[in-house]
């Protein structure tokens, strides 16, 4: 870590297995080759049975979101999915963290799984949402767990209502920052044709989809399930710049994967140079799904973080 960025991030570390033994392939062992990938990437682990949890629709002013809550008097910790999912895809995560004595909540923004679609006059803001549902449920303060384009809304949170926040935690997502030299990266992150490719090539890493074709099935199946409705329309509250972000005070985890096609690890150090008080974290053998790829180090590393920030 170079003194500049030491100035913002108070650690960062890379996490996970590093490759190793594939070189047994040129040999013609390919079910050596195999057994190396799975125990360097070590991403064959089974859903673990979900907690008792309460699935209802809240009533917001506007629409209804659909949610999922553990209940209890643990500190709440609140998951905002992907745009290519809903509150059903963390599966790996909800009784870990229930299991730690959070109580986990996880919802379907506007247009995902259950939940009302995006309206054409009154769109609203996922942000303000947010809040609504965090009114409606009683929470007064919790920690933000976020993946993908999850992340924008957190962040549009954060800069809105940084007091409800213990810590955040912003998974692979490019964050909705405006400003043009960060437009301009992320366009040439993506290849012309990209959006078009199937979304399990997009979003999960070839070392999973290699080794593991029945987790990437669950996955398209959760992916399927997730679009319901217009999901299209909503606003941030804030204009999200690099000005904005370094004014923010929130305890921030920022995380990737090394082969992530879409926030690869140089965005994720970028970030870090322009949000104060955050730790980073590059799991290994993941891409843009590290919740589901890696969900062992992906719960471990933010049980860890959120511990330290939690009341």
């Amino acid at each position: 870590m170079n003194a500049r960025n030491d100035r913002f991030s108070r650690r960062g570390f890379v996490v996970g297995s590093i490759l190793v033994g594939v070189a047994a392939a040129t040999r013609g062992d390919a079910a050596t080759a195999q057994s190396a990938l799975r125990q360097a990437a070590d991403p064959m682990v089974p859903m673990p049975a979900q907690v008792a949890a309460k699935d209802a629709l809240a009533q917001l002013p506007d629409a209804r979101l659909w949610y999922s809550d553990t209940g209890g008097t643990g500190q709440p910790v609140v998951f905002l999915h992907p745009s290519s999912g809903s509150a059903l895809i963390w599966g790996y995560q909800q009784p870990l963290f229930a299991a730690a004595g959070y109580r986990v909540i996880a919802y379907s923004r506007r247009g995902h799984h259950n939940s009302d679609p995006v309206s054409k006059d009154k769109p609203g803001s996922g942000s303000q949402d947010l809040h609504h549902l965090m009114e409606f449920l009683g929470v007064e303060k919790f920690h933000a767990v976020a993946a993908a384009a999850g992340v924008s809304y957190a962040i549009d949170y954060a800069l809105s209502r940084p007091n409800r926040l213990s810590s955040m935690v912003l998974a692979s997502g490019t964050g909705g920052v405006r400003d043009p030299d960060y437009v301009e990266l992320l366009a040439n992150v993506r290849t012309k044709g990209f959006d078009d490719m199937p979304p399990e090539f997009r979003e999960l890493s070839p070392s999973y989809r290699a080794i593991n074709p029945e987790g990437v099935r669950q996955w398209v199946e959760l992916h399927r399930k997730a679009v319901t409705g217009n999901r299209f329309g909503q606003k941030p509250a804030n204009e999200i710049t690099w000005a904005a972000l370094q004014g923010m005070k929130v305890p921030t985890l920022l995380i990737t994967g090394d082969a992530d096609l879409i926030w690869p690890p140089p965005l994720l150090r970028l970030f870090a140079r322009h949000i104060p008080n955050n730790e980073t974290a590059i799991v290994a053998e993941a891409g843009h799904s590290v919740y589901w790829e890696q969900p062992a180090i992906f719960n471990r590393t933010i049980l860890d973080f959120i511990a330290r920030h939690s009341k």
